[in-house]
This record gives C-alpha cells, structure tokens and sequence, in this order.
C-alpha cells in the first residue's frame, strides 16, 4: 500500500537503502555530481519488498573516468565501461561488495536486438529515465538530495498493479528483444498485469525478440517458473506470440481435449500442474513438459466419445521432447538428465498389491534421491486433473512402503551390492569392459527380489551363472 504524501514515499526509501550506498551516492554529490538511486530496488521496496544490496543500482552525472577517479583505481572495475558503467568495490578486499554506477545516458540503435551501437552521456536523471523498459523500471530517488523522480507515472502503476512501456511500447520491444520476456516475467512474479497497449505491441517486435539468445530468454523463463503463479506469464506467453517462439510444442496442447478424468485440455492441466507444484526449478520445468507428448500420443478410448483419449507412453516420447527442448535453451547436462527421468517415470501407478519387490523395483528404477520430487510431481498431477481428489489418498500408501523399505537398507544400487567390479573380473577372469557392469546390475535384479543374496559369498557363487545368461541375452539381441 503507497501513501500519496511525497515525505511518506521517502522515509519508505530512505529506510531501504543501505548504508553502505548512501556513502556512496554523497560521495558522488559531494564532488558535484548529482546521484540517484534507480531501477529494481526503487519498484521492489515501494512494492514492500526487500532488495538486498546487490539490487542497489545507482544513476550519476558523473562520467565513467570521473568515477573512477574518485574512488580509485583498485577499488572500481571498468567492466561495461563503454556503456557508461564502472562497478565499484565496497567493504574490505576479503569481502567485495558490487555496486554498479552509471553515467545518466541516452541510447543509440540497437543493431543487435539487445544491447545499444552507441551511447550518449546526458545530464539530468529525467533524461536517463527516458530510456528505462517499464515505468515501474523508471523511477529514481536522491538519497542525499532527498528527490524522488518518476516521470512516467511509475508509482501509480504500482498502485494499479500494471506493468506499461515507457513511452511507445513498440520502440521500446524494437530496442531490446528480451523486454517481451521480461514483461510476462514481471506479470508472473510481481502479480501485476499488462497493460492492453503493452501486450499488443509484442507481436509486432517478433523480428527483435528472434535476435536474443536462447541462454537469456532460458534465464527469464526460469524466473518466471519460480513466481507465485507462473501460468499467468505461460498464460500470456501464449496469448502474445512468446511461446509458438520459445516453446511451440506446447501449443499442441492447446484446446487438445483429454478424457473424463480431466477437467481441462492438454494446456490448462499443464498450467494448473506447474502452478500446483513446489516453486522448485526441476520440478516446475517437470510440470511444464510432463505432458508435451500427448497430443503425438493421443488414440480415442474405446467405446468413448469423440473427445476421449488414452495417451499411450507419452510419458516415453515427453522424456525425449522434453530432452531437445532444453537441448535448445542450453539447459545444463545435469538439469536435462533430472527433468526427463521424472518425466520418463511420472506414470506410475501403485496398488495395495505391490510386493516388496516390486516396491524394491520402483525405488531401484526412479532412484531414491528422486523419489520425493516424483511424489511432489504426482500430487501437482492429481490436483491439475480438476475432479477434487486428494493427492495424499494416492501417494501415502507408497510413501509409507517407500520409508519401510528405507529403514530395511535394501540394496537399491550396483555400489550397495557386497562385490564390486573387481570381484567380478577376478572371478571369471576378464579384464574391465562393459560385461562386468551388466553382471552388476543382474546380479542386482536377483538381490532386489532377494534381498538375502547379498553376501561376497552368495553373489560371487552366482557370478559364473549370470555371466552364461548375459551371454545368452547377447546371443538373442545378435
């Protein structure tokens, strides 16, 4: 909630800012040039939150060399100095603390669709704030001259909740590819809205936004995953373009019915799904895609109606879609590989019936490090569906099986077996190769339907045995 009165607006900042960069900004005043304070941390202590310093951004009149000069050489980074900004170095030299300072500055064309082919240097805070993305991006305050500036109207469009271009929206998207994606980012993680003029100028800056790479609209997309709610920004993704771009097999969800056991297409479970999930990025990037495949897997039920499908191993094809997808947006090895086994393994489905194998099989095959965030998934799934089923009705059951087999110590992995390779090769002497570890995990399939197998003794007398039947097994696949 703002107060109207402007002295309540500045106790609000004043109180936020550290001290650390009120030093900073009178330092700058001091030698004449004046100094605000800009950017996120203004909109995110007027909204009530709480930057941390780093979110500390400062706006001077003061030039690159001039800054430098002032706080010295070994304390100032010329990193994007071209640009008209100097980092420095607060604290002592075991404990930098970064503060970017940046010269008031207007932008020339940005030939790439990202950054500006040349800058200007301008004089006052208004004419810098020009040049800012969103008005909620474009307010200032002088913690020594006590000024707040906000000449678009920033401070009521956090009242309204809205997020609106500075200026021509359509400009605004044409300078810089990646604001389309900031924009839903916002909308999702500060629950604001869009305003109409802003959204409808995304489509038109298309051309601009296929100019940004893939690593910096994966980074927005991942901020917007972790918001409150991020169906509003998937929402609005859609509704402007961004995701036939970015995600465009998730469009073949859209209006895809499912079957009587789902209230909503193929689209809205998604969106209820990653909303319903722990803010986690593995498991909302799960959510996301953990249903890609099925309108490629769709076969109508049989004896249904027309818009009633089964999805036949789409958790299979999702794994793979899922795989090339974040291949795109160069999600890391280690991402990737825990995305896809969450959705390769989300179809379980448990009964009463399951023995303590087959409970030793499911924990051996999902993996126990994985085992909670596939339960956390299967409830998001349940709740998605739409027909008000308890999750915990589903899952307590296994979880329950799940911790007793746990307390037991069972053997789940090749490294909890009483041999390890070495025993292997000694004992049908072989040298190292990819035999010994399909020994391994046979000798494992024994023990996880026996756990008493488990001894040097045991295994190693079963050794010669299972090595006849992988040769057999080779002999059938030739």
């Amino acid at each position: 909630m703002f107060a109207d009165e402007t002295s309540k607006i500045t106790a609000i900042l004043e109180a936020a800012i550290p001290d650390e960069i009120v030093a900073l900004c009178g330092r700058l005043e001091a030698a004449g040039h004046a100094t605000f304070v800009v950017g996120g941390a203004v909109r995110d202590t007027l909204l009530g939150l709480r930057p941390s310093l780093a979110d500390f951004d400062v706006a001077t009149a003061a030039q690159p060399d001039e800054v430098r000069r002032l706080f010295g050489f070994r304390r100032t980074l010329p990193i994007g100095i071209k640009h008209g900004t100097v980092t420095v170095l607060l604290g002592s030299r075991d404990a930098w603390r970064k503060v970017e300072v940046t010269t008031f500055r207007g932008e020339g064309t940005y030939v790439d669709g990202r950054r500006p082919e040349s800058v200007r240097f301008l004089q006052t805070i208004e004419e810098d704030l020009a040049r800012r993305d969103f008005t909620i991006n474009a307010m200032a305050y002088g913690p020594v001259s006590r000024r707040f500036v906000d000449p678009y109207g920033g401070l009521e469009d956090l009242r309204r909740r809205i997020i609106r271009a500075v200026g021509d929206p359509l400009a605004r998207f044409r300078e810089d590819g990646l604001r389309a994606m900031r924009a839903v980012r916002f909308v999702a993680t500060r629950e604001m809205d869009l305003d109409p003029a802003t959204r409808d100028a995304i489509p038109l800056a298309m051309e601009t936004f296929r100019k940004v790479s893939m690593e910096r609209i994966r980074d927005e997309l991942c901020e917007l995953l972790l918001a409150p709610k991020p169906s509003r920004g998937l929402e609005l993704m859609r509704v402007t373009g961004l995701l036939g771009e970015v995600l465009p097999e998730l469009l073949e969800g859209v209006g895809f019915p499912q079957n009587r056991f789902h209230a909503y297409d193929v689209w809205g479970h998604t969106l209820a799904t990653v909303d319903a999930t722990p803010p986690d990025l593995i498991l909302r990037l799960t959510a996301l895609f953990h249903d890609v495949a099925k309108p490629r897997c769709a076969a109508p039920r049989e004896g249904a109606g027309e818009e009633e499908f089964r999805f036949y191993h789409h958790e299979r094809l999702g794994a793979t879609m899922a795989d090339a997808i974040m291949r795109r947006l160069k999600f890391s090895n280690a991402e990737r590989e825990r995305v896809t086994h969450l959705i390769a393994n989300h179809m379980f489905y448990y009964t009463d019936e399951w023995s303590p194998q087959a409970v030793r099989r499911f924990l051996r095959h999902v993996g126990t490090e994985h085992v909670e965030e596939l339960f956390a998934l299967r409830a998001a799934d349940v709740v998605a569906a739409g027909q008000g089923k308890d999750p915990e009705a589903e899952i307590a059951p296994l979880r329950e099986r799940v911790a007793e087999v746990l307390r037991e110590a069972a053997v789940l992995k090749v490294s909890d077996l009483a041999i390890g390779g070495h025993d292997v090769m000694e004992a049908l002497g072989v040298s190292q190769g990819p035999k010994v570890g399909r020994i391994l995990r046979r000798l494992l399939e024994r023990v996880t339907d026996d756990p008493t197998l488990n001894t040097r003794e045991q295994l190693l007398a079963l050794v010669p045995e299972v090595a006849r039947e992988d040769e057999g097994g080779e002999a059938q696949d030739v």
